[in-house]
């Protein structure tokens, strides 16, 4: 069974997806459309570490500018 993220994933990778059902993506015309799971992984765990990425950017630039790492995260609901 594929995760949400994994699904995410799918869509941003094989645009002419348009649905899922369990594993099986398929296209506007009802066709099964082949995905790599490899692939679908990697964007998933990519657009994962992104998240983190920008979340932690954006506590340096904030921490950059005089607010302690606690009103940073009142701030954020964190």
């Amino acid at each position: 069974m594929i995760t949400k993220d994994q699904i995410q994933a799918i869509y941003k990778l094989y645009p002419n997806v348009v649905t899922t059902s369990n594993d099986v993506a398929y296209d506007a015309n009802g066709n099964e459309v082949a995905y790599g799971l490899q692939a679908v992984t990697a964007q998933a765990e990519a657009d994962a570490q992104a998240v983190i990425d920008t979340k932690a950017s954006a506590l340096a630039k904030l921490t950059a500018l005089g607010l302690s790492e606690d009103e940073v995260k009142a701030l954020v609901g964190a």
